[in-house]
């Protein structure tokens, strides 16, 4: 028998969530085969298992905060002996309200032996009855109790031979709910029981979507991706004067602080608070840049290619470092040195349900403008479904934070840990533009943006950060001074 321990899969993370399971005891594995999806401190990743054998049993609820190191699940070769299943402890960072007693720890190889407890369904075992209750507190009821032994009866006609849906589908998680008489507790259950598939799940967790509040168009009333999508849809085209819903009778609500925005957070204080930051801001016509991303939509070298005005600030980027290396330097407080950097890493921050990412684009200044637009959207369509890898995002050297995508004119953006300036880039908008001309002047309509550019005072001053910012500006105004960079 082999233990898949959770292995350390980023830059020295301490702790993952373990997310969806992608297989289920009884499975037969073949090295490779990914078991889980799991989210550390910086992305979600899929693992895979390193053991080629049967599934004997999954270690770690779904939902479950575990450490480096923690067994998640135990393989067997298909002629080894069974051996006894020790399901893993709960994390010790996990909550009171959501930490068993040890009375109430779940046996994930035998369901029907275990005690109550809201997150021990997992893929592939069986839909959730909704009058099982949540796992005691210490000192609450146990097997040996009457609460304990319903519970225990109630998980039995759970997992009951015949009562699983496809092994593709499964009950969408749910609150727990108070206990029913038994007379009314299969009507419950018919009631609130809800299938999906699991991605069709997640994706409803992410854009905060009941699944019992949607009307299943599937086969046998199964919940399907253009369902959720339908409603995320509507949530979006909603009022922007509704007011937030919470539950019936609660003033406020909780949440988790894990994962990529528990990473973000921390980040984002050292960063404030160890570079001394100052920001510059420069307005510019950009009339000129936005007529070339039309010609571009056009040119056969983009049909592949989503061209905005991102792409050709990305590109200014990296120019208008040639004449100011310090931008794409680093202060190293432990050897006293500043490192210059002859390779432009180019992060392009992003926002995403789990919070924000910042992949980057290895070795930005050495693409064509072609090359550099598809790998940028490349990192744009894996950080939305959630897909970014812990190498995505090491290593960065620069960051562009594109706050004009929300209607934004701009900002005093946080430099990116381990870089030295960050640039954002404003919404743009028509507006009245004094133009001038060898022989007058005159207010036309014109495209124009904000720049917004925060850099390290450490080692980049006004001058050097505002030949930079300029450089970038006289590239947006006129992109044929491209050539003189």
């Amino acid at each position: 028998m082999a233990e898949y321990k959770l292995p350390d899969v980023g830059e020295g993370l301490t702790e993952a969530e373990v997310v969806t399971w992608k297989v289920k005891v009884g499975d037969v594995l073949k090295v490779n085969d990914i078991v889980v999806e799991i989210e550390t401190a910086k992305s979600l990743v899929e693992l895979p298992t390193p053991y080629a054998g049967t599934v004997q049993a999954l270690l770690v609820p779904e939902g479950e905060t575990v450490p480096v190191g923690t067994p998640l699940i135990q393989i067997v070769d298909a002629d080894a002996p069974a051996e006894p299943v020790q399901p893993a402890p709960p994390a010790a960072s996990t909550s009171a309200a959501s930490t068993p007693s040890q009375s109430a720890e779940i046996d994930l190889s035998n369901p029907a032996a275990s005690g109550g407890g809201e997150n021990q369904t997992l893929v592939g075992y069986g839909p959730r009855v909704a009058s099982v209750q949540r796992r005691p507190r210490r000192g609450g009821a146990s097997p040996n109790t009457d609460a304990g032994a319903a519970a225990q009866r109630q998980l039995q006609g759970a997992f009951a031979p015949g009562g699983a849906p496809s092994p593709e589908v499964e009950a969408a998680d749910e609150p727990a709910v108070p206990s029913v008489p038994a007379a009314s507790s299969a009507t419950t259950a018919e009631q609130t029981r809800v299938l999906a598939k699991p991605p069709v799940r997640k994706l409803a967790k992410d854009l905060g979507i009941d699944l019992r509040t949607l009307t299943a168009t599937g086969p046998d009333g199964t919940v399907t991706r253009a369902d959720v999508e339908a409603a995320g849809a509507a949530t979006m085209t909603a009022p922007e004067e509704a007011e937030p819903t919470l539950p019936t009778g609660a003033r406020e609500t909780r949440e988790p602080i894990k994962g990529v925005r528990k990473m973000m957070a921390q980040a984002m204080v050292d960063s404030a608070f160890t570079a001394p930051h100052v920001t510059e801001w420069i307005t510019v016509d950009v009339t000129r840049t936005m007529r070339l991303v039309e010609r571009l939509k056009t040119h056969r070298d983009f049909r592949d290619v989503k061209v905005s005005p991102l792409l050709v600030v990305a590109k200014a980027v990296c120019l208008a470092m040639r004449r100011t290396p310090e931008i794409n330097a680093t202060w190293d407080d432990s050897t006293q040195e500043v490192v210059f950097k002859s390779y432009v890493n180019l992060g392009i921050a992003a926002a995403t349900p789990r919070g924000l990412v910042v992949p980057n684009v290895k070795d930005a200044d050495t693409l064509g403008l072609a090359d550099l637009g598809a790998a940028i959207n490349a990192l744009a369509r894996t950080a939305r479904e959630g897909r970014t890898q812990p190498a995505d995002m090491a290593g960065g050297t620069f960051t562009i934070t594109n706050v004009g995508v929300f209607g934004v004119d701009a900002g005093t953006p946080i430099i990116n840990p381990g870089e030295s300036a960050i640039l954002a880039l404003g919404a743009v908008r028509p507006q009245p533009w004094v133009h001038s001309t060898k022989k007058r002047r005159k207010i036309k309509v014109r495209d124009v943006t904000t720049l917004a550019l925060s850099f390290d005072h450490r080692l980049v001053d006004g001058e050097k950060g505002s030949r930079f910012l300029a450089d970038v500006a006289a590239v947006l105004e006129d992109p044929s001074s491209a050539l003189l960079l």
